[in-house]
């Protein structure tokens, strides 16, 4: 346990141009010589946020490790990999028991992360600020924004967690979940009152990637709607009731700047190259809204310069949803590793006319997709991901590699987009806004389908199912339905057969394998064994 937080260089805290995230390092210093100026300060920051980047970068990525464990996906990958995504989306330790360390990598690097922002919020008030006492807020704003975001990833996947404010080589023992929570909702709650306040009209290009208030206000909705959802109370451990969650949603519908992108598939590179091929236009012409579009309140910023000395900057988990072993030019998808394999299900029961699903699924034979590999893909279904997957031009070449990748694994660059503006809509419909109903059918008539006529809570997270799919969502909508975990456990539970290496082989989900986990991940092994025992695993994964 020790491993995750002893780093003595400010290299740590890698110094980039404070205002563009995506930029590459550029000098290390010293922590005895640092944190005297503005700039200083705001280099650090910059390290922080470049640990979104590493986050996810080895291990299990948050979003992917999601998918698999919902409803909509089954874990995939090559059909002589081992079995480390069944034993994830199966809740189940003995279909692969070697695997006991799967998110380690997670773990220390969000701890790495975790360092970071404690470090700039114990030595920001070293710093000569020389009257800029706005400028220093809000630096700290958007440094306990990532920790809050940091710590809300890891208290949903572990829950007991140590629970660390400064840096600390100490053997800690885990925290209690509410501790965690209240520290999430007290840095959220200075975030909202400190954190810059542009709308998104106003924002500067280079800042984009930067936490607003607005993206503090709907992380703190989604704390809120999970921690009571999934705990069974009326309030975010005393600190933030349903009344104050739902006026910051409104805030953010109100005054943010944010909308909704018109097209649905615009908000994703393969899906508009999709459209733009099935319109008959090259797909080079595809109506993609980029990266910084309106509708984006919070996003992960990614880069192509990804190398394997030390700089981190790419989206390394994209890699995993690709085709596995093959590209498909006519469309514009990209090759990669066949994780999450789509259950027919999903596809099947779409609703007809909801433009959402060409745009969320790669369908192989509705598409008419000559692939060749499947025989090569475990648990393979005809069904694929399209959100976030690697993209590649009319030739079959990476797109990442033409932009100067290292290669198609590390150099994919696509932002994840972390809380979109349709996020705010249902949320606020959810949290009881008199204008629930506008709110829903904004997202629901944007997917082609007609006006809805009642709301309530199943219509939303029916919405919510289809308008976030394979965003990383879905399961923790899934946990938080009621605290009994029923609703989950009947939801992920299946059997069945699935295709693997060309033979058809049993598969069964025991949904009540979820409820024994309570649905947490598996605290690595590693860490409990460096902790002398002061760490314990949850429940399902001993």
């Amino acid at each position: 346990m020790r491993t995750y937080y002893i780093f003595i260089v400010m290299g740590l805290l890698i110094a980039i141009n404070a205002c563009d995230l995506t930029t590459e390092p550029i000098v290390d210093k010293l922590v005895g010589n640092y944190y005297s100026t503005p700039d200083e300060a705001n280099e650090a920051l910059t390290g922080c946020y470049d640990a979104l980047q590493l986050i996810w970068s080895d291990g299990v990525a948050f979003p992917l490790a999601a998918d698999v464990m919902s409803d909509l996906c089954f874990g995939g990958t090559g059909a002589s990999d081992g079995e480390g995504f069944p034993m994830l989306d199966q809740f189940d330790l003995s279909v692969s028991p070697a695997d006991l360390n799967v998110f380690e990598p997670n773990w220390k690097n969000y701890y790495k992360g975790i360092f970071r922002c404690n470090t700039l919020l114990q030595k920001i008030g070293n710093v000569n600020w020389d009257g800029q006492d706005e400028l220093a807020k809000q630096i700290e704003a958007e440094a306990r924004f990532l920790r809050a975001f940091f710590y809300f990833d890891m208290v949903r996947m572990w829950e007991r967690v140590p629970l660390l404010t400064v840096p600390s080589s100490a053997n800690t023992p885990q925290s209690e979940p509410d501790l965690t929570y209240q520290l999430i909702a007290s840095d959220l709650l200075f975030a909202i009152e400190n954190a810059r306040t542009e709308t998104y009209a106003n924002m500067p290009a280079t800042d984009f990637g930067h936490a607003t208030k607005w993206a503090a206000e709907a992380l703190m909705a989604r704390v809120y709607l999970y921690y009571t959802g999934y705990y069974g109370t009326t309030d975010l451990v005393g600190a933030v009731t349903q009344t104050d969650a739902l006026a910051y949603v409104e805030d953010v519908i109100a005054n943010s700047g944010h909308d909704l992108v018109e097209n649905f598939a615009d908000l994703w590179p393969a899906a508009s190259t999709y459209e733009a091929a099935e319109a008959g236009n090259p797909i080079t012409e595809a109506t993609y809204a980029g990266e910084t579009n309106k509708e984006v309140v919070f996003s992960i910023k990614y880069t192509y310069t990804s190398d394997y000395n030390g700089n981190t900057d790419g989206n390394h988990w994209l890699v995993m949803y690709g085709l596995r072993g093959e590209s498909y030019a006519a469309s514009g998808y990209g090759s990669g590793w066949g994780a999450c394999t789509v259950l027919p299900s999903v596809y099947s029961s779409w609703p007809t006319g909801d433009e959402r699903r060409d745009a969320s699924i790669m369908a192989i034979d509705e598409e008419g997709i000559n692939y060749t590999k499947a025989n090569d893909v475990k648990e393979y279904t005809g069904y694929f991901t399209k959100k976030y997957t690697p993209t590649c031009d009319e030739e079959g070449n990476s797109i990442a590699v033409n932009n100067g990748g290292v290669n198609f694994m590390i150099g994919q660059f696509q932002d994840y987009f972390s809380i979109r503006f349709a996020d705010v809509l249902l949320m606020a419909a959810e949290l009881g806004s008199t204008n629930a109903l506008d709110y829903v059918n904004q997202v629901h008539t944007r997917a082609g389908l007609t006006a809805l006529s009642t709301v309530d809570k199943d219509v939303i997270f029916e919405e919510r199912r289809l308008e976030f799919a394979f965003e990383g969502l879905r399961y923790w909508d899934l946990l938080r339905y009621d605290p009994s975990l029923q609703y989950a456990a009947n939801k992920v539970a299946f059997s069945g057969t699935v295709e693997t290496g060309a033979a058809e082989v049993s598969k069964i989900i025991d949904g009540n394998n979820l409820v024994k986990t309570r649905g947490l991940f598996q605290i690595p092994n590693n860490q409990i064994t460096l902790s002398n025992g002061v760490l314990t695993q949850n429940p399902g994964w001993e």
